[in-house]
């Protein structure tokens, strides 16, 4: 055998012994070791997927242009809200419609994120288009323009939907 063989079959030898070869042969101290740097890796993988998102977002929607939009409707809304639409300077900025339980969620306090997006900062018109049914069954639709300056600073809008008789679409920042 040659000198290079008997150096390289020391070798594995030494390797073999030394180096668990099934995971029953790891200990219960190896098993928690490794279970502990998993859970280590996958808490760095989150964080970094947090601050990616972060990232992102402020890229996409930076401070200066960024426009969030709220819908909420008074407690004991007697209506029933089928869906709204919203335009931003003229153009379609969402539309949505509304299931079951988003509609009880809204009757009993709850604030929808209806829109984040980038708009320029001055004047701009929004216009809210509401759809729904009367308690008596009858169709119900109702829409309102207004007006809102968008300044450096990121802009929250939260929008009131309201039945009629009520004080109808309300908007405002938040």
């Amino acid at each position: 055998m040659s000198r290079l063989g008997l150096i390289l079959s020391v070798l594995f030898l030494s390797w073999s012994f030394s180096v668990p070869t099934t995971a029953q042969d790891l200990s219960g101290d190896d098993m928690r070791s490794l279970d502990g740097q998993v859970q280590e890796i996958k808490s760095d993988v989150l964080d970094i997927a947090s601050e990616l998102g972060n990232l992102e977002e402020r890229l996409l929607y930076p401070s200066n242009t960024q426009l969030a939009l709220f819908v909420s409707m008074p407690a004991n809304e007697s209506f029933r809200l089928d869906a709204v639409k919203i335009e931003i300077n003229g153009e379609m900025a969402t539309h949505h419609i509304y299931s079951f339980q988003e509609l009880e969620a809204l009757r009993k306090g709850g604030v929808q994120k209806v829109y984040a997006g980038n708009i320029v900062t001055g004047d701009h018109e929004l216009r809210v288009t509401m759809l729904g049914k009367l308690e008596n069954g009858k169709d119900f639709d109702q829409s309102g323009s207004f007006t809102f300056n968008k300044g450096v600073k990121p802009k929250s809008l939260g929008i009131t939907l309201a039945g009629p008789g009520q004080s109808g679409i309300q908007v405002g920042d938040w």
